[in-house]
């Protein structure tokens, strides 16, 4: 069969490309201008991906199969061809995966507005660790696994499960398609304002998809998270709680973190279970990894979880633009972290302000995603940021999703974080934004200041975030 990929630089659509080649199909695809890491890792599977869209193009490739991306709608003109020429199946991608990955196996679907990704890859690490030849679908790059997806002879597949729309045609949440055996939901907050119009209908779509869990599976869940707590008790299924409270089926206890990683304590029912260590920093992160241990015990019994190696997870090494070191001298620290949300944020500077209490810490914000982008979350994103010593905040993008009253104000952030004292500013341009960081390493380096600069976007910064690394790499190579 061959298949097209509309829409095929999305982490999802690349890793789901790349299956279906490795299961023996013909696959190409399409896309805005491609990026790294997506467009090294298909030409690295040998998948042929096109920049910009030609529906004269798909005339002459005539597909079998077309797999619509969520990012495209219509007015896009390969998506237009496709209606208009029926007889060629079009899909969204959760019912691609649905239909053809997961119908002999037992998934495990991993939900929550905020760690799926780090959850998803701990779950699949574990699993791959204890020799149970898992599958899995991660929509990231796992640094611990060969790829961001993989097809096991297990009875295991590891997917993560997005709260957001399948594509413009099915405007279900994604992980609505998935058929979970073992459920997780890590948190529940407002998010994706473009797609909810309150937390009722966020939390409407994960009652949902709580009612496709069968009388045999397990529905593990964030016990500290009252939003999840609105939800329960359900009888549907068995329930299990992780948080921080005794009161939790499985609960975390002497956590400890340093700029090296994290250490904690877990126990099952009130008895001790396992020490962890983690590479990675942030108790939000320790949570991520007990829920892991927990659906991964969980998987053959669901009365008891099953005798794991719990403390492989100290060889786990992260999520690439999760927490990522790009660069490290004596004086400067350069890392990147998915954080766009208010709470992402407040957690990410707190664990940074914890492991690196000996320096400055400069948070540079790109408010990129369509909730990130409106005044949704004006408050709340001063609030987050209040903590760090120096706030940068990138231009705010244009979208359809937000009317022009309805912006964040970026202006009023700034003012806000001053009168905190906490020095801000806003930029107009991500170059200029840019060239305040080179000052500002200049004017550390001068001072003998330690200082950590942390990127905060689920977008790029328009490149400038690889294009100051590499002129600090070339500097101390000087």
């Amino acid at each position: 069969m061959l298949i097209y990929f509309l829409g095929i630089g999305g982490t999802a659509m690349g890793h789901a490309a790349i299956l279906f080649k490795k299961m023996g199909h013909e696959v190409l695809g399409s896309d805005y201008e491609l990026y790294p890491p997506m467009s090294l890792v298909l030409e690295k599977e040998g998948i042929t991906y096109f920049n910009g869209f030609d529906d004269s193009r798909l005339s002459t490739i005539n597909p079998d199969l077309v797999v619509i991306g969520n990012a495209l709608s219509r007015g896009n003109v390969e998506v237009e061809w496709v209606l208009n020429h029926p007889k060629v199946q079009k899909i969204a991608l959760p019912e691609l995966i649905s239909r053809y990955l997961l119908s002999d196996k037992k998934p495990i679907v991993v939900t929550g507005t905020h760690g799926k990704t780090t959850t998803s890859s701990m779950i699949a690490h574990l699993l791959m660790q204890n020799e149970l030849n898992p599958s899995w679908f991660i929509g990231g790059v796992p640094k611990s696994l060969p790829s961001g997806a993989n097809l096991g002879k297990g009875e295991a597949f590891v997917i993560e499960g997005d709260e957001y729309d399948s594509a413009f045609f099915d405007k279900r949440s994604k992980f609505i398609h998935y058929k979970p055996f073992i459920a997780t939901i890590n948190n529940i907050e407002m998010d994706h304002a473009d797609i909810f119009r309150d937390i009722i209908a966020v939390k409407q779509s994960f009652e949902h998809f709580i009612r496709l869990i069968p009388s045999n599976g397990v529905l593990i869940v964030n016990g500290d998270d009252s939003n999840i707590q609105s939800l329960l008790p359900i009888n549907l299924c068995p329930v299990l709680t992780v948080g921080i409270d005794p009161s939790n089926d499985l609960y975390l206890s002497n956590y400890s973190e340093n700029d090296g990683g994290s250490s904690f304590s877990l126990y099952y029912k009130g008895s001790h279970w396992s020490d962890v260590s983690l590479d990675l920093i942030g108790f939000f992160n320790a949570r991520n990894a007990a829920i892991a241990a927990l659906s991964a015990g969980m998987f053959y019994d669901s009365k008891q979880p099953t005798k794991l190696n719990i403390e492989c997870l100290s060889s786990f090494k992260g999520v690439t633009r999760r927490q990522e070191c790009l660069y490290r001298d004596p004086l400067i620290g350069i890392f990147e972290d998915f954080a766009h949300h208010p709470s992402s944020l407040k957690k990410i500077i707190r664990t940074f302000k914890n492991s690196h209490s000996d320096s400055r810490l400069v948070i540079c914000f790109e408010p990129r995603s369509n909730t990130a982008r409106s005044s949704l979350f004006q408050n709340e994103f001063t609030d987050a940021l209040k903590k760090a010593n120096f706030v940068k905040i990138a231009p705010v993008p244009k979208s359809k999703h937000v009317a022009t009253e309805s912006y964040l104000d970026t202006d009023r952030i700034v003012q806000e974080l001053k009168s905190l004292t906490v020095e801000a500013k806003n930029y107009a341009d991500n170059e200029d934004l840019k060239q305040s960081l080179i000052q500002l390493v200049i004017e550390a380096r001068t001072m003998k200041q330690k200082t950590t600069i942390v990127f905060c976007t689920n977008g790029s910064f328009d490149g400038i975030i690889q294009q100051f690394v590499n002129e600090l790499k070339g500097d101390s190579n000087s």
